[in-house]
């Protein structure tokens, strides 16, 4: 077997076993699509059965799947917008995450999105098929080409398909993350989709009827010979309440918003600090931006990375597009800036001579020095992420990697606001991974590492593991090996926790963390034979979360039980966590 062989084996098996083999992912599938059979089941009997459309049903099994296929349609297009409630998910996530997914909402959009591709396929080709055969039959005296073109349900059809196949495009990774400008507008059309879904059915083309029996008002056909579904019905309440919260999504972000500071760093990141009096949030979450001067229509997410306590709301954002990049040059802290900080820090700075506080003194610049005013900036959100449940574990493991670190900046913020006041509830033990690839990375992020390091009155409640997995210039091996033998600081993070070369072995990791607390070593004080929970929260690469998440499902035992949530902004962007 070759390679290429192993590697689909391989992937096969993953999938099944993700699947098939995770209760509740095989809970989700079994109810699911067994519903969706069920209805495609329910709109082939129904219309095979009606008497008053024997007419119709000459035609046999194109028409029999077609309308067994937009039966399932109706149910998919009422389920598409019910994950975007952001708002509605907001609110019910802290009273049944127990019991729906409501931390994978996009995950299960994507499903939904998957499975109406499927059914429009079936139900446009077995149309076709119908078209084609009332016309060579003539149980209607109709040609194929009106009832395509000239008709309510081929217009609408077809129009549909057109948008769906501009949305589907688009949404692929590679096209989202080069052009994420292309993914947002094309996504808009689906005001138009659905407009046309709720008025597919005025053709009237399931009748009993030789000619449509239309009426002048809504909904402009007679349901005494229209014997549709009438599924708009039901389809059409996600529609409106997803229509009624982007007005208040709009009206929420036209409050009061000031840009107080912007700060730049060499990783590329800047850092923008905003003034909202009424905006609540709780750490790990996250929130929508837009620049109007950059773009009118344009809503960026954005990782949180302040704490709830601080006076101000910060996100960090990398400069790798066009709208970032645009952004930057508004702000005065353009790539040019960047680009000559990062140098600078790639030489590296030690501790000691010449160098005075810490290593963001020298990255950190104040970019308030823009000869026009600072540009006017609206915020939506927040909107919650698993980050939220870190306070119920006795153990919480934060994993990021590379700018998928932000959303811990806040939750490491919070827990350090929250252990000055004594109130971390069962969290025992902090576990923090950080993997980066180059040393500019470590700039914006290690003055919080330092404080928290500092203000440990208890040195086992943090353990801080930094991983810098990408080959160091010659320079910065030679400052490191005449600097770290014997030094106080590490001389990369200046952190006294020491950066370790390489990537880690997850699997080691977990089962060392997970023998460690079975024989009652990891957490002093604590009963060995006591059932732990050990929370992973994770903002990174899909590759490394399905490494992390089946290293946590391998160790989990009866006496430690690992879980695993991605945390971050969890929609579609250009990179997993912003």
């Amino acid at each position: 077997m070759n390679l290429v062989s192993r590697g689909v084996l391989t992937a096969i098996k993953s999938w099944f076993r993700k699947e098939f083999l995770s209760p509740r992912r095989l809970l989700f599938n079994v109810v699911f699509y067994g519903t969706q059979l069920a209805l495609f089941a329910a709109g082939w009997y129904l219309q095979e059965t009606n008497q008053r459309l024997a007419a119709l049903n000459q035609l046999t099994y194109s028409v029999w799947i077609s309308r067994g296929a937009g039966l399932t349609l109706a149910f998919d297009a009422g389920l598409l917008l019910v994950p975007m409630l952001r708002n509605v998910i907001r609110i019910i996530r802290p009273k049944l995450k127990w019991l729906l997914p409501v931390d994978e909402n996009i995950w299960f959009h994507r499903q939904v999105a998957y499975s109406t591709a499927f059914w429009a396929m079936v139900h446009a080709t077995a149309h076709y098929v119908n078209f084609f055969n009332v016309e060579r039959t003539q149980v209607r005296l109709e040609s194929a080409l009106d009832i395509h073109y000239t008709q309510a349900g081929g217009i609408t059809g077809h129009f549909m398909l057109f948008i769906m196949l501009l949305m589907y495009t688009t949404s692929h990774h590679k096209i989202r993350h080069q052009c994420f400008e292309a993914f947002w507008y094309t996504h808009h059309l689906a005001f138009f989709f659905f407009l046309a879904l709720y008025s597919h059915a005025t053709g009237c083309f399931v009748r009993d009827s030789v000619k449509p029996d239309f009426i002048k008002s809504f909904p402009f056909y007679s349901t005494q010979h229209c014997l549709g579904y009438e599924s708009w019905r039901f389809t059409i309440w996600p529609g409106l309440a997803y229509f009624f919260e982007r007005i208040y999504r709009e009206y929420r972000a036209r409050r009061e918003t000031a840009l107080s500071k912007v700060l730049v760093h060499p990783s590329g990141a800047m850092e923008l600090r905003i003034i909202k009096p009424d905006f609540k949030y709780t750490a790990g979450q996250w929130l929508f931006l837009q620049v109007p001067e950059v773009s009118r229509w344009q809503w960026h997410p954005f990782t949180i990375t302040s704490a709830p306590e601080d006076p101000y709301i910060s996100v960090h954002i990398r400069q790798v597009g066009d709208w970032t990049h645009a952004l930057g040059e508004r702000l005065g802290c353009g790539p040019a800036v960047v680009a000559a900080m990062t140098k600078e820090a790639m030489a590296g700075v030690e501790k000691g001579d010449g160098f005075k506080g810490i290593r963001s003194d020298f990255v950190e610049l104040d970019a308030d020095c823009v000869n026009r005013p600072s540009p006017r900036i609206r915020i939506d959100g927040p909107y919650g992420a698993p980050a939220e449940d870190v306070f119920d574990n006795e153990v919480a493991i934060l994993i990021g990697a590379g700018i998928g670190v932000t959303p811990f900046a806040s939750i490491l913020r919070h827990i350090w606001y929250r252990q000055q006041r004594g109130s971390v509830g069962p969290l025992r033990k902090v576990e923090f991974f950080w993997v980066c690839r180059d040393t500019p990375s470590f700039g914006w992020f290690q003055s919080l590492l330092h404080e928290i390091e500092v203000s440990q009155s208890d040195p086992n409640f943090l353990r801080i593991n930094i991983y810098l997995t990408q080959k160091v210039a010659e320079d910065m091996f030679w400052n490191i090996v005449v600097n770290d033998p014997g030094a106080e600081y590490d001389p990369l993070t200046l952190l006294h926790t020491r950066t370790i070369f390489g990537r880690p072995d997850w699997k080691c990791i977990y089962r060392r963390i997970q023998e460690a607390i079975e024989i009652g070593q990891y957490l002093p004080g604590r009963e060995a034979q006591l059932r732990t929970r050990v929370g992973t929260y994770f903002c990174g690469p899909s590759g490394l979360a399905a490494t992390i998440k089946e290293a946590t499902r391998q160790h989990t035992s009866q006496s430690v039980v690992f879980s695993f949530s991605k945390v971050g902004v969890h929609i579609p962007s250009r990179t997993n966590c912003k």
